[in-house]
């Protein structure tokens, strides 16, 4: 991976073999990004998104394997407790065009990625909230 910072934005270039999710982590805290908004597109051939079930309250994965385009990945990188956190949504086209996506687990990238990381000015933590089960923004 390689990045560069331009004042409130910093764009960033995956490689090979590597995993999304932790490299997305790594610049976070390498550039001590508190709050910012994440854009990126590229390929993967081995990633896992997941869909948010509100009867069971958790997320049910889905594993797709074999070379993907990633049509878009968005999402937001914060803070819970202070600490890092990111909450990201990828949605990937196979060969014969069909779509699937969903909330981002981990994406090993088959060729590059391609993201743009927009830094906002400030700080939006989370909180758990027990009766909807998900990490909620606390402002």
């Amino acid at each position: 991976m390689e990045y560069k910072r331009f004042g409130n934005t910093v764009v960033v270039r995956m490689d090979k073999g590597e995993e999304i999710v932790e490299q997305v982590k790594q610049v976070a805290l390498k550039e001590n990004i508190k709050l910012a908004q994440v854009s990126a597109l590229g390929a993967t051939n081995d990633f896992e998104v997941g869909l948010f079930d509100t009867q069971k309250m958790q997320y049910l994965p889905n594993h797709f394997t074999g070379d993907h385009e990633i049509v878009s990945l968005t999402g937001t990188i914060n803070t819970m407790n202070g600490e890092y956190y990111s909450h990201l949504h990828m949605s990937a086209a196979g060969k014969d065009g069909s779509v699937v996506g969903g909330h981002l687990k981990r994406a090993m990238i088959s060729v590059t990625c391609e993201m743009v990381i927009t830094l906002i000015d400030g700080v939006v933590d989370r909180e758990f909230v027990a009766e909807l089960g998900l990490n909620q923004f606390k402002f």
